[in-house]
């Protein structure tokens, strides 16, 4: 059996040939790092909200939310398989490999998008099942078909699609948009660009070569460097709002603002890193602290409402 070629598939003496792909392959379609992130904070949006969910409900609206982000990273890797071909970073991805056809990979993609949002539906509520079809349908054509390859900006507005989890979690309770899960939203949102930013300093040169327009690639360092410093600030000051509107403590806005300040000071060492540095190390560090950041909040976020619980029961019992 032959590995078939990235575009095509092959035929021989009429017949079509079978990939080899393995379910490894497909499970790595679906990006479980990015995956990770979204589960977890879909997971921190549903038990923030106020109210109360079945658990089997629960369980089935975060396999769902799961499942649809995990159709987006394959539609992402079906529509980017020619650039990802050349990335060093993208390029033993299941498509560029050859392990996986884009025919296989569109409809992998298709199939579990359409899966996940009729079931979230139909199990949940049809509010959280739209924000879910539109978040998906947000990063795969606003994002990756049209933004990604047409201005520098393609993070900031794409970086809504990242965003929604919470805010579906949130719906799932709720059957509701609230100010509070808009938080949660801006939190991502504000988060994303000095994170991917990070990324896109040290790998210039990557994005070059595929002609994709990231912001130090257009604009040089020095931009993309003060416009890391502004977007690690308004993440820090956006990630203590909760405290403000009261569906976290005090304990919790202490544990963001020093989150926050230790990201901001990450942020400065990149913008004091002299341009055309070739280690980069302060934008690398930025880059593992930002994701250490974000996973940090919301685990904040949730002890918070944990502890909140614990306290309130205690108090109940005298």
């Amino acid at each position: 059996m032959r590995v078939i070629n990235n575009h095509e598939v092959l035929v021989n003496d009429g017949e079509h040939l079978l990939s080899e792909a393995s379910a490894r392959d497909y499970f790595e379609l679906l990006k479980p790092r990015v995956m990770s992130l979204v589960v977890f904070t879909a997971f921190a949006g549903l038990v923030l909200a106020p109210g109360h969910i079945n658990p089997v409900l629960g369980l089935i609206s975060i396999l769902c939310i799961a499942i649809g982000a995990g159709a987006s990273g394959a539609l992402n890797m079906w529509y980017d398989a020619d650039i990802d071909a050349i990335m060093t970073r993208t390029a033993r991805r299941p498509i560029p490999a050859g392990r996986i056809t884009p025919k296989e990979a569109l409809a992998f993609g298709l199939i579990l998008s359409c899966f996940s949002v009729v079931i979230l539906g139909l199990a949940v509520n049809w509010l959280s099942a739209s924000i879910l079809a539109f978040t998906i349908f947000f990063y795969v054509v606003i994002y990756t078909m049209w933004l990604k390859r047409l201005t520098p900006q393609n993070i900031v507005i794409g970086g809504a699609a990242g965003a929604f989890p919470p805010m579906i979690g949130w719906a799932c309770v709720t059957n509701s948009v609230t100010i509070e899960s808009t938080v949660l939203f801006l939190i991502i949102f504000l988060w994303t660009p000095a994170h991917f930013w990070a990324l896109a300093l040290f790998k210039m040169r990557d994005y070059e070569a595929v002609g994709v327009p990231m912001l130090p690639n257009v604009s040089g360092e020095r931009v993309t460097k003060h416009q890391i410093v502004a977007y690690a600030v308004l993440t820090a000051m956006c990630g203590v709002v909760p405290s403000f509107l009261g569906f976290a403590s005090v304990g919790y806005g202490l544990v963001a603002a020093a989150l926050g300040a230790v990201f901001i000071y990450c942020s400065i060492a990149v913008w004091r890193m002299p341009d055309g540095d070739l280690k980069m190390i302060p934008a690398k560090k930025l880059f593992a602290f930002s994701i250490f950041y974000l996973f940090a909040i919301f685990s904040a976020l949730l002890i918070d409402r944990l502890a909140s619980m614990l306290v309130s029961r205690a108090g109940g019992l005298f």
